[in-house]
């Protein structure tokens, strides 16, 4: 009897370590991925002709080229002088906005008098008449101190697919002061540029 059950327990064994090695046998197969990841660029470049666009990142950055009514280059009372700069992205970036800001400084000099004006135009020249026909930059309408800084920005296309052209209009008024005469002023704008989230 005793001899039956140590028959029994070895075979039970025996089965117990086939099936452990029947775990120990099964194959195996696994699946890999990989994945490459690239940050988009954004960057904007500027014309003072709206032509030859080329990047401007630090001040003091474009000479914007004022057109005078007179031929000594100076401005008197009732004047207004005009120039372009023209704003798009690079290729290749991505979409975004573009806000005017003006510099504190500005109120400097023969900054303390002058008043201006920007207009995005669609047709080339900067002048008095394609000023016109132009859309009002909101915060910078019609006699604004040169501190004064647009209120909303515009839309960029990616790619470059299309510039703003801005169109300064800048006036001296009429009944400006003799203390104005002989002064200066060398006038800055950032045009700061946000990408599109």
């Amino acid at each position: 009897m005793r001899s039956r059950r140590i028959r029994a327990l070895l075979a039970g064994g025996l089965v117990l370590g086939v099936g452990a090695a029947a775990t120990l046998a099964a194959w195996n197969d696994s699946e890999n991925t990989t994945a490459t990841f690239t940050a988009g660029q954004f960057d904007i470049v500027g014309a003072v002709d709206g032509a030859t666009f080329s990047q401007h990142p630090t001040a003091p950055g474009a000479s914007l080229q004022f057109t005078l009514p007179t031929p000594a280059g100076a401005m008197t009372p009732g004047d207004t002088a005009y120039t372009l700069f023209s704003v798009k992205t690079a290729t290749p970036s991505m979409a975004g906005t573009v806000q005017i800001k003006a510099n504190s400084a500005n109120s400097a000099g023969l900054g303390a008098y002058l008043t201006y004006r920007v207009r995005t135009i669609t047709q080339l020249p900067c002048n008095a008449t394609n000023f016109a026909t132009g859309t009002d930059v909101p915060g910078l309408e019609t006699g604004r101190p040169l501190t004064a800084n647009a209120t909303a920005a515009q839309a960029l296309a990616a790619d470059g697919a299309a510039s703003i052209n801005y169109c300064f209009a800048v006036t001296l008024p009429a009944g400006t002061p003799n203390a104005a005469q002989g002064t200066t002023l060398r006038a800055a704008w950032e045009f700061a540029a946000t990408s599109a989230q």
